[in-house]
């Protein structure tokens, strides 16, 4: 065949691939209120950077003399592109083909698409939609028998995980191995009301006569998933989802090893925002916003929070100092007063290992009276996930600073840093610390005197006044048991100090 046939030919497939599963598929996704693959690659990434691999791969139909009468494309779309100018891998499930299902798939392409990111060192954003990947029973049946469970590429999904950012895009239903593509990831996103997430999808759950007869959305949707950890972050549509994926890898460097890029930054590094001599009340139980804190102690516009609705005792996050990258924990006042729960412990640990994986700096402003206490902290084994993200903060070997802002109590409290390293660390005028609280533990401690005492309040009002001059900060501050105590006003020039420094061991 002449070579200007073969290409006429070559262009016939692509335009065949570009139908993906027909006009009709195409229509009712948008109907359902979703873009199909090839729309959410070309927003996702930098205008006309998406150059394709495998696009003419599928299943192909031939008459008697080897013409090709139809072709149907991989339901699996994967090449490399840009975002904010840097080279990534982007994948596409078609749900237009069979639903994503794996009978319309090629499992060398998914393969392909993690290796060429393990490899090449590149980040990878997988946008899934259906089961991309899983099993269904009309394969079996076509198939003739059936096989042990494997699934081809994983192990590059597993070496991804420890070499290049991955970030996951839940864009419709994700079933089975489609679910596990999307919590094998470093952050990841669902839309609401469109995306939901499960093992197994309603009709294999109610098909197990248990009683549960759940809708899609009942069974795996955003209020399920965001607020218990399987996925980082919601989004109200897809262009939402696209924006804080490119906001997320943003901050991160394009592989392990590679340094995180400075940002130009327009903020004054020496901005002492007043605000702050008043952002902690003086009653202790009183509750405040350590957001509106965050925001104004890091650079303008630069805050990324993640995990927002889950584990809510701790803020995650990232933010700039004088345009370098850096995490962000926090403690949430707010939210049971910033006591840390199991969820909350799982969430700060994640966090802190995704920190030391791609080398940023670490800034952790602390408030916390302790772990969750009574029956059901103790039933969801608070303690064990406490102590396992103590040892993330351990285990942590980048820069790290910390910045008392109230309370610091008991192990959670000693969960603020590493002690046995140099403490870059800040306390403010209204810091309140110690092995447990004062509150509620001075009536025993004094039971006796209080009982002998002809007025028990007049009494025990002095024994809180001895105890208030004993717990001051400048207390533990004459001993150098903390090392500085400093206007509030003070954190962001000292914090973007650290910075600087931080990227001198980077």
């Amino acid at each position: 065949m002449p070579i200007d046939k073969k290409l006429e030919e070559l262009n016939r497939r692509r335009a065949l691939a570009d139908k993906m599963g027909g006009a009709e598929k195409i229509a009712r996704q948008r109907e359902r209120g979703k873009l199909d693959a090839r729309e959410r690659l070309r927003l996702l990434l930098d205008k006309n950077s998406f150059r394709e691999i495998g696009k003419i791969a599928g299943k192909a139909a031939y008459n008697d003399d080897g013409e090709l009468e139809g072709f149907s494309p991989s339901n699996f779309i994967f090449g490399r592109g840009r975002i904010n100018g840097e080279s990534v891998v982007a994948s596409a499930d078609d749900f237009t083909v069979r639903g994503g299902a794996a009978d319309a798939a090629i499992h060398r392409k998914f393969c392909q698409a993690e290796q060429m990111a393990h490899e090449l060192k590149l980040p990878i954003i997988r946008m899934i939609d259906g089961t991309g990947g899983g099993g269904s029973v009309k394969m079996l049946e076509d198939l003739g028998f059936t096989y042990v469970p494997f699934v081809p590429g994983w192990e590059h999904v597993v070496q991804n995980l420890k070499s290049v950012p991955v970030v996951a895009l839940a864009l419709g239903p994700a079933a089975g191995l489609g679910a596990a593509r999307v919590a094998a990831s470093h952050y990841s996103v669902m839309v609401r009301g469109v995306a939901q997430i499960f093992t197994a999808g309603p009709a294999v759950v109610a098909g197990l006569g248990n009683g549960e007869d759940l809708t899609k959305e009942e069974l795996g949707g955003a209020d399920i998933h965001a607020r218990n950890g399987v996925v980082d972050d919601e989004a109200p549509d897809e262009d939402a989802a696209f924006k804080m994926a490119r906001d997320f890898l943003s901050y991160l460097p394009p592989h392990v090893g590679a340094r995180a890029e400075r940002a130009a930054n327009h903020d004054h590094v020496d901005r002492r925002e007043k605000t702050l001599l008043n952002a902690v009340p003086d009653n202790p139980r009183k509750a405040y916003s350590m957001r509106k804190i965050v925001e104004m102690v890091f650079d303008r516009g630069t805050v990324f929070e993640m995990g927002k609705r889950w584990g809510r005792a701790a803020i995650t996050a990232f933010a700039r100092l004088d345009g370098w990258p850096v995490a962000v924990l926090a403690s949430d006042p707010s939210y049971l007063g910033g006591s840390w729960t199991a969820d909350t412990a799982e969430k700060a640990k994640r966090f802190i290992q995704l920190a030391d994986l791609f080398r940023l700096p670490v800034v952790h402003l602390v408030d916390n009276p302790g772990f969750m206490i009574g029956l059901e902290a103790e039933r969801a084994a608070t303690i064990r996930r406490g102590v396992e993200a103590m040892n993330g903060v351990y285990d942590a070997s980048v820069p790290w600073a910390t910045v008392i802002i109230r309370k610091a109590y008991g192990v959670a409290g000693a969960a603020m840093s590493d002690h046995t390293r140099f403490q870059y660390r800040f306390a403010w005028p209204s810091g309140d610390w110690g092995s447990l609280p004062m509150e509620g533990g001075v009536e025993v401690a004094y039971k006796a005197e209080l009982e002998k005492a002809d007025d028990p309040a007049a009494k025990l009002a002095e024994i809180k006044a001895r105890l208030n001059a004993v717990t001051s900060p400048f207390r533990t501050a004459e001993q150098f048991l903390v090392e500085d105590i400093i206007d509030p006003r003070n954190t962001r020039p000292l914090l973007c100090e650290f910075a600087e420094l931080a990227q001198r061991r980077l």
